[in-house]
Parts: structure tokens; sequence; C-alpha cells
């Protein structure tokens, strides 16, 4: 019997010593094609604009695939999870799952809905939002009690403008992945016209949480004089809406730099300096209502951050979602080429990361697969000795980690500023943080169940009413004479499928395949695995 354990014994260290070979081989070969030293590799093959490039380039960054161990991932999509875990802890990627939940205008109207019912003073900071057909009743109820109300009305996933339009009558409306809002109807004008802000927000950390608005940024104007809403103008793209993808066909539109349909905050600032604006105390509202938009998705932020990177420093990277970095207008470059460089210099990243990753990482693969195997009674207590001590070194590094980077930060803001922490109130936003640290995403209440489904039960009867009625079905072989045949009876006719039933089990079923994705289930079972050391 012992013998036959030091046989086995043999045979493993042989199979492990082998493996190790092959690894470093593999390893090895993955640097067959080395960069400069120390150099940053950045992979753009998944976005279009030519500034990322530009600006990559001029830091010097080697541009390289998705196959090659980059440092940087820019895309213009968003990847899931599944890609998430295979990186490396010295790569980082502008996208992450779960920023949807602030980019779509549904998801964004819900979690500040929430937000508004247990904070309503903090959270009085948009316009009354329903997401269609969900809340198709409250807001047809609120349109009654408030007439002569203008309402806006939105595709959650859209973006550039496309279907957006108003109304002042919402019971014929299309409601399919639709939001509803209140319209503001005496904007802000400069030169009696509609202008919106166009602000980029830099999230470097969810937990502590940090957030940097760069300083400088567009504003889009309407290229046709305000006038209050009617049923005569609500049609009437160039007034009410902002969206430059719509604006520049426009005959009105300019691209002066100063009094164009596009300039920079520093334009804005100046004009309303000179109209008696405290521009300072705008801004500080800004700010706050940025900090407040991230605060309300943490939960679901947090959540996927943990499933999608679980063995990685606590920090990321996301410039909204897949903003525009086109560069057709002047003013365009001017911000854009600042915004791109300063977020690259503010990451702190170099190849150095890379090439310690790689080897603590080998070092660290090596002596886990060359233990001796344990007696079977001190494995147990020797597995708890290290699931604690892979735990402290883990919450070690990652604390040291948080501090170099945010000491990077403060040193390298170049355009941007710090909102989050807030300079010398450092407790500013503890109430809203600790609620949404206590919010569980998983947490179902029963107002909450049966809201939806009442919601689902209004989608049947609207999509219902679509429909044309549901034909009689025939009775089997009814067509055919009786005396070609004798009719079996099968005891039952089967209904006809509705189009509306067909398109909510498509979604219900996309919405089962994001949960499996996304829940986290799987880097659990493999964090588990890992720290039992349960995996080779």
């Amino acid at each position: 019997m012992k013998s036959e354990s030091v046989s086995d014994l043999s045979t493993s260290s042989e199979f492990i010593q082998s493996s190790v070979n092959a690894m470093m081989r593999r390893t090895k070969s993955c640097h067959s094609l080395k960069p400069k030293k120390n150099q940053v590799l950045i992979c753009i093959s998944g976005q279009k604009y030519k500034i990322v490039t530009e600006i990559a380039r001029e830091l010097q960054w080697k541009l390289t695939n998705e196959h090659n161990l980059w440092n940087i991932f820019w895309t213009d999509s968003i990847m899931g999870v599944g890609f998430c875990l295979t990186m490396q802890r010295f790569q980082k990627i502008n996208h992450f799952p779960g920023m949807m939940e602030i980019c779509r205008k549904d998801l964004l109207a819900r979690n500040l809905n929430k937000m508004l019912k247990v904070f309503p003073e903090e959270y009085n900071i948009f316009p009354k939002t329903w997401s269609l057909p969900s809340n198709y009743a409250d807001a047809l109820n609120y349109s009654l009690k408030h007439k002569n109300r203008t309402y806006i009305i939105k595709p959650a996933a859209a973006a550039q403008g496309r279907g957006i339009y108003l109304t002042q009558n919402l019971k014929d409306i299309n409601m399919d992945g639709m939001i509803c809002q209140v319209y503001l109807k005496k904007p802000l004008l400069i030169d009696g016209f509609k202008f919106d802000l166009r602000v980029y927000a830099l999230v470097t950390s969810l937990d502590p949480l940090r957030i940097y608005i760069y300083n400088e940024g567009l504003t889009r104007f309407a290229t046709k004089p305000y006038a209050l809403p009617t049923k005569a103008n609500t049609g009437n793209a160039f007034m009410h809406l902002t969206n430059y993808s719509l604006n520049k066909h426009s005959e009105s539109f300019s691209s002066d730099k100063d009094k164009g349909s596009k300039r920079t905050f520093s334009s804005l600032n100046r004009i309303l300096s000179m109209n008696g604006y405290d521009v300072q105390t705008l801004w500080n509202e800004i700010d706050e209502i940025v900090v407040k938009t991230v605060i309300s998705a943490l939960p679901v932020l947090k959540h996927n951050y943990s499933a999608s990177f679980p063995r990685h420093d606590p920090w990321l990277l996301e410039v909204n979602h897949s903003p525009s970095f086109s560069t057709s207008e002047y003013v365009d470059r001017k911000v854009k080429s600042g915004l791109v460089r300063d977020t690259f210099n503010l990451l702190g990243v170099n190849g150095t990361d890379r090439k310690n990753v790689l080897r603590d990482d080998q070092i660290r693969v090596k002596k886990r697969m060359t233990k001796l195997i344990r007696h079977p009674k001190e494995k147990q207590s020797l597995r708890n000795r290290r699931q604690v001590q892979y735990a402290n070194e883990l919450n070690e590094t990652r604390a040291n980690c948080d501090q170099k980077q945010a000491e990077w930060e403060a040193n390298h803001l170049g355009g941007f500023r710090r909102i989050i922490p807030v300079a010398g109130n450092p407790e500013k936003y503890r109430d809203l943080i600790e609620h949404q640290n206590t919010t569980s995403v998983y947490k179902e209440t029963i107002s909450t169940t049966q809201k939806r489904q009442s919601a689902a039960m209004q989608r049947r009867a609207i999509s219902a009413n679509a429909v044309a009625p549901r034909p009689k079905p025939k009775k089997i072989g009814s067509d055919i004479p009786k005396n070609q045949f004798k009719s079996v009876d099968i005891g039952f006719l089967p209904n006809t499928i509705a189009d509306w039933e067909e398109k909510e089990r498509k979604m219900m079923m996309a919405s089962r395949a994001f949960l499996v994705e996304s829940c986290g289930i799987r880097s659990a079972i493999h964090r588990d695995l890992m720290l039992n050391n349960c995996l080779c």
C-alpha cells in the first residue's frame, strides 16, 4: 500500500513538472513578438473613431489585436461577462456589464424613481418619467389630472434622437419599449435657442466610489428659435431637440466656434457669467446630479463588477456609454482630443504592470501545481489556513493597489476634477451610499411582484387590442369528405399562438439568458474552487 502511494506521487510529480514546462513554453510563445520594453498595448479593433487611434500613437502605445496580451481594450460595444472573466489583472476595458443600468433610459428611470421614493428631496433632479407599457396607467392618470401638459416620448434603447417625438395626448401613442417624460416647456435659453450639455464622466472606482468630471464639454443647440409647445409645432425637431445628428441637417446649422450650434463649456460659462448667473453654483449642482445618478445604480454595478472581475483589483473605467468621439466640428476636436488624452494619462497604465502580473501569476501557479500531496487528516486544516491566508493577502493587495491608484489620479488630473469623494466633505453622500450598500439585487418585495404581474397583464391587454380577433379553430378533418377516411378524435384542439405571446416569450428568454450570465453563479463557484485549492 505504501509503495503504491510513492509510485502515485512520483507519477503525479512527473505529470506536474511536464504541465509546468508546457505552461512556461506557452507563456514564452505568447511573448515571441515582444513590444518595446514596458510599452503599453492597446486594442482598438472594436472602435471606429480616429481620435482614439491618434492619441494612442501620440502616447507611443502599440496597437494590437484582441488575441495579444493588451493593457487596454477600447471598444464601442459592451462586452459580456464571459469576456471579462478571461481578463488578466493588469488589463482594463472601457465598458463593463451593468453600466446599462444608467445608460438605457428605461433602466435609468427605474433606478431614479426608486431613489426618489426614499430620498424625495435629494432626487428631485429629473422630470416625471414612466416606462411604457408597464407604467402606462400611472402616466395616463397623471395626464388626466394635469391638463395642458406636453410629454416627450423616447425609445428606451435608441440614440441620436431617433424615434423621439412630443405629444399632448397619451391615449394614442406607441408604447413598445418606450419611456414617457413630462416635457420641460420653460428651459433656459441662449439667444432664444434651446440647448443641452454633453458632460463627460469618468468612474475609476466603485468601492470607494471615485468619479471625475472633465472640465470641458459640448453645448449643443437647437437650430430653430424656441417657442412653447403647441399642436402646430410639436413636430418641429429642430426647435425642440438638441441632438447634433438631427440638427446638422438643418439649414440654420452653424459651425461657428463662438456662436454656432455646438460650443464648448468655456464659451457657455462666459455667456452665463455675462448674464449674471453663478457659474460655480451651476456646476456644483451638475456634479451632484452625476454622483446621484451613479449611486442610483450602485448595487447592480457592484454586483456585475464582482461577477465579471472576481480576481481583479477593485477599480474600473467607464467613459459614459459609447459616447461619440467623432471630430467633424472644430469644437469636437478641441474637446475630445484632450478628453481622451487626459483619460489615458489618468489611468496610469504602463507595460511594467503586465510584466509583473504575468510573473507573479506564473510563480503562484507553479507553487500550486508542485505542492506535495498532504496526509488526508491534514488536508482540511491546511486548506482552511490557506484560505484565510489567501483572503488576507488579497485584501491587502487590493487596498495597496487602490491607494496607489488614488494617489496617481490625484497627481494626474489633467482637465478632470474629482466630484466624489468631495474635497473637504468626504461624508457628503454617505447616507445615499449606505442605503444602496444594504440593498440586495435579488430582493423581491410583494409589491414589486404584484406590479410586475400587473404590468404583464397590461401588456397582454394592449397587445390583444392591436391583434386581430383570433379565428375560431376548425375541427380537424372538417374540410375533408367524411367518406374519405374515418376521423379520429384526439380530445383537444391546438390554440392559435398570438403575436404578443410569442413576443413576450422571446423577451423572457432573453431576460433569462442575461440573468444566467450576470448573476455571478459561475464566478462564485470558480472562486470557491480556487480558494479551496480544487483547481490545478
